[in-house]
């Protein structure tokens, strides 16, 4: 969710935390602010509501000077968006500022406490509290910076990342993280701080990603220092970033969003490079190849996640299902850990992320794995929180995805996912070798596939200027594309903020159907697959009730062609493939949609990439 960003060097730090704060925005935010420590040991912090360039145009006239710094975008949880509640913030005595990703549940106890010993806060954020909190406990306890945030660690609930720095010794940054992501980057006697990667690697790739309850010493020209909030010291792990610069520019294209769209052939490709093996008729992914018995084994797999990963879960039902016979249970991983599931030792948990910091996935998980369950993660990051708690897993390969509607990731967990699937079933014996065959070497042709998907890119955006005028939508769909259809409404409401749902196209008559008129937009996904004389029955029922529709069909048919409004085709495929295709005419659908409304693609109003929180 929020933005944190931390330097101590030689460099200007406002111009390090500046650039830094921009490339965090894709992570979703409504303030920023920023606090430094100039040469004369004074601690300025400047904050304003909006984007970072309000934040650059308030503080165009002050003193940024200064060469450690922390700065923040926010998220709001506790108080509205505003300045006030913007980080930084400072402690009481204005000794102290701080910077926090997260919630701290027991803030409202706390705060009751010191206010006994005489605070007042400026704020209603639970992070003004925490900062007063490692004040007191600084003063009463006669101790360092470091220590104070030890002890104050101690007495939180919650979730927290966060970085604090101390006028009185503008030499050192301490941060600590629990929940919530930081990753501290190492320079040649400098140090960045950041939570992911992107604000770090224009200046290094080397990094060390901090582990729950630890706090991290910053000084310049000295070696990080590690440990616990219990005082256990730790030794620091180096490791070598995989991201680049390029990855984070827009390469020509008008978002990022877009750019995303159109790498999902050689992301996809990277995806299975070392894993699809066509010439030998193999499908290799070492977290299965591990822990094949546990699969094996399995009397059940729970799928878990949140948002667009749930929805690539749900396809992999469908896959698992078919091809490995065991069953699947596909959970939104917010009500999971709240459920009071049956968890077995039998059971294999596959949690999904992109960012594989989401909060619900990441406390579902650990739900799971403390009840003796076997944890495999689909992520993207290297080195985030969930593939470090699970107990195996597979990376997607597919580069950072800025936009905050999420696309190359989305299609890289389908592929990823039908590739365990087809492991699963081979190796149990439930899918016979020549359908293995048969899938895999079209699994194979996926990426030029979509290639051709992408060239209708300048038709579709002709013809979504038709539908800006729409304030509601329906998504169709059978099948493997059911969550296609729940997918790319999902993708219409995230960017252009037109009401969308998403149904089995079967399930229309129970309800849906009285919503059906001219002007209410039906997106039919019909790819000639094993439903489709069914769902040429529903297409029938829209347009006898007079509705417009937008289908997503296989090349050469006539028949949905015939009653359709609208027509995008897709190359044929197996039909356990198709959701792959059929997304990717939806991601442009409601691209070019939201891009004639002129909405905000990259950044939509009150989305975040990565939830952090609850």
């Amino acid at each position: 969710m929020c933005g944190i960003v931390g330097y101590i060097g030689k460099r200007d730090a406002y111009e390090v935390l500046i650039k830094g704060l921009h490339r965090l925005e894709y992570r979703g935010y409504d303030s920023a602010g920023i606090a430094l420590i100039n040469a004369g040991g004074q601690l300025n912090i400047y904050k304003s509501k909006g984007k970072v360039a309000d934040l650059e145009q308030f503080a165009a006239d002050k003193d940024v000077s200064g060469t450690i710094g922390i700065a923040h975008t926010r998220w709001a949880t506790h108080g509205e968006p505003n300045q006030v509640n913007a980080h930084p913030h400072y402690s009481q005595s204005e000794e102290l500022a701080i910077i926090h990703n997260g919630i701290i549940e027991n803030y409202a106890v706390l705060k009751q406490g010191l206010a006994k010993h005489g605070y007042t806060f400026r704020s209603e954020t639970d992070t003004e509290v925490l900062v007063q909190l490692i004040e007191y406990t600084k003063h009463t306890s006669a101790v360092d910076l470091r220590t104070a945030v030890q002890l104050a660690l101690n007495q939180v609930v919650g979730a927290y990342a966060i970085a604090v720095i101390d006028r009185k010794n503008p030499t050192q940054i301490v941060a600590a993280r629990k929940g919530s992501p930081l990753v501290v980057g190492v320079g040649d006697g400098e140090y960045f701080l950041a939570s992911d990667a992107t604000p770090i690697v224009e200046y290094t790739n080397r990094v060390i990603y901090l582990e729950d309850e630890e706090v991290v010493t910053l000084e310049r020209d000295r070696e990080p220092q590690i440990s616990t909030i219990t005082n256990v010291s730790k030794t620091p792990e180096i490791k070598e970033l995989e991201l680049t610069l390029s990855q984070l520019e827009k390469g020509g294209y008008p978002h990022f969003m877009l750019k995303e769209i159109f790498e999902q052939p050689q992301t996809l490709r990277d995806s299975m490079r070392g894993r699809v093996n066509v010439e030998q008729n193999n499908i290799a992914i070492s977290g299965f190849i591990d822990n094949r018995e546990r699969f094996l084994n399995a009397k059940r797999i729970i799928i878990t996640a949140c948002g667009t990963s749930w929805h690539a879960g749900l396809i992999a039902m469908y896959a698992m299902e078919e091809f490995a016979r065991v069953p699947v249970e596909v959970e939104y991983s917010s009500e999971f850990r709240y459920r009071k599931p049956v968890i077995g030792k039998d059971d294999v948990v596959i949690a999904i992320s992109q960012s594989g910091e989401t909060a619900d996935t990441l406390a579902a998980i650990q739900l799971a794995k403390n009840a003796g369950a076997f944890i495999f993660s689909i992520c993207n990051v290297v080195g985030a929180s969930i593939p470090r708690l699970s107990n195996s897993g597979c990376y997607t390969h597919v580069g950072p995805e800025i936009g905050v509607a999420s696309t190359k990731a989305f299609t890289a967990q389908v592929t990823a996912l039908t590739m365990l699937a087809l492991c699963i079933g081979r190796a149990k014996g439930t899918l016979d070798e020549p359908r293995f065959l048969q899938i895999l070497n079209e699994l194979g042709n996926i990426p030029d596939k979509i290639s051709q998907i992408l060239h209708q890119n300048d038709r579709i955006a002709d013809f979504a200027k038709t539908f800006t005028y729409a304030q509601n939508f329906i998504y169709l769909g059978r099948g493997y594309n059911y969550p296609v259809a729940l997918e790319g409404a999902l993708k219409l409401k995230e960017i252009s903020y037109i009401h969308a749902e998403g149904y089995p196209a079967a399930e229309m008559k129970h309800g849906p159907i009285a919503l059906i008129s001219q002007e209410m937009p039906v997106v039919v996904v019909a790819p000639k697959c094993g439903t489709y004389e069914k769902i040429i029955s529903n297409i029938q029922e829209i347009k006898a009730r007079k509705g417009r529709i937008i289908s997503i069909v296989t090349e050469g048919d006539s028949q949905v062609t015939q009653l359709s409004d609208f027509c995008i085709t897709i190359p044929s495929t197996e039909e356990c493939l198709t959701p792959i295709l059929s997304v990717i005419p939806l991601q442009l659908l409601a691209y070019h949609i939201a891009v004639v409304k002129q909405c905000d693609v990259d950044q939509p109003r009150n989305l975040a990439k990565s939830v952090t929180v609850e």
